[in-house]
């Protein structure tokens, strides 16, 4: 029986590729590992504690908010608060920036922006769900974060990473040094390392896009998607459809077995509908980390500048042929 490597483990043995760091962002990645499992457990119970169905209120992007989804956002900013690495927050569930002010984070140097739980409308069905995080470092010291410290490119992570809730729990995440996967195991509590350096396959045979909406999109996205449709052995095509209405989902089993994930701009969504910040930037530094390619259709994701915390942009990413091959027809 091989040895188990646990998170924190991991995570230590990896603290001299940050120098810098002196701990600090190790500390942050395990308050994330924390409200992981919070979150796993509540998920797990959702239906046995009524935790399911809409809360009732809106959040900034106009959606309506689930109750999985406040409790969600509750736990990783009461776990991001408590371990006093992180100065700000930016959620997808708050319409505001969430400064830290207390005693213990007063020396804190990382900003993180997340979307606590992906798919939500997942949960009352029983399907897949996840959450993703983006970590950025401070630009300024001297001074109180604002959000001049928000406002970078994605190619300045310093770490991005992912939760996906499924027949398994994993947290998969990169500091752009590769990316590992860990899942979690329910009888000691800790996510393990199961996936070591995960690289993408540079080709695939999914597809992952919201095809109901195909009448809105550009005529290039449509020449794709029939283009992944026609019959032709050589390519083997056609490409199966996936699309499950989580991007952690779609995007996690593309990552493992090779796809492409499109969210495209269109009638509606002119800027596209994705968050740049905390759900295209994570998932683009996760993917190129993991020799995967990710665009907005016309550059790469992670040089977009950041002027809005929740900025929306259209995303093409995946395998490396599958996402040419779609930018080739735009």
């Amino acid at each position: 029986m091989k040895a188990v490597k646990t998170l924190g483990q991991f995570i230590i043995e990896k603290q001299a590729d940050f120098p810098y760091a002196k701990g600090e962002l190790s500390r942050l990645l395990r308050d994330v590992g924390i409200a992981a499992k919070i979150v796993n457990r509540a998920v797990n119970q959702a239906c046995l504690i009524d935790i399911v169905g809409d809360a009732g209120t809106m959040n900034v992007q106009g959606e309506t908010q689930k109750l999985l989804d406040v409790y969600a956002n509750e736990q990783f900013i009461s776990a991001l608060k408590s371990g006093g690495e992180c100065c700000m927050i930016i959620s997808e569930e708050n319409e505001e920036h969430i400064h830290i002010d207390s005693a213990i984070a007063k020396d804190a140097k990382y900003i993180v922006a997340i979307d606590p739980l992906d798919g939500s409308t997942n949960i009352d069905v029983n399907v897949t769900v996840g959450t993703i995080f983006s970590v950025y470092r401070r630009k300024t010291i001297e001074t109180k974060a604002s959000l001049e410290d928000v406002f970078q490119q994605g190619t300045h992570q310093v770490a991005a990473g992912y939760i996906i809730y499924g027949s398994s729990t994993m947290l998969v995440y990169t500091t752009g040094k590769g990316v590992n996967g860990f899942t979690l195991d329910p009888s000691i509590g800790e996510f393990c390392l199961s996936h070591p350096n995960m690289m993408m396959p540079e080709d695939g045979a999914v597809y992952s896009i919201n095809e109901g909406n195909l009448g809105c999109f550009q005529q290039g996205v449509k020449l794709f998607i029939t283009y992944c449709q026609e019959t032709d052995q050589a390519s083997h095509r056609p490409f199966a459809s996936r699309y499950t209405g989580s991007m952690v989902a779609d995007i996690h089993r593309n990552l493992i077995k090779g796809g492409i994930f499109i969210y495209p701009s269109s009638a509606d969504n002119p800027n596209g509908k994705l968050r740049l910040l905390y759900e295209c930037n994570p998932m683009a530094f996760i993917i190129e980390q993991a020799g995967g390619i990710a665009s907005n259709g016309h550059i790469r994701i992670l040089d977009i500048q950041v002027n809005d915390i929740h900025q929306r942009s259209p995303i093409f990413i995946g395998s490396v042929n599958m996402v040419n091959k779609a930018l080739s027809m735009l």
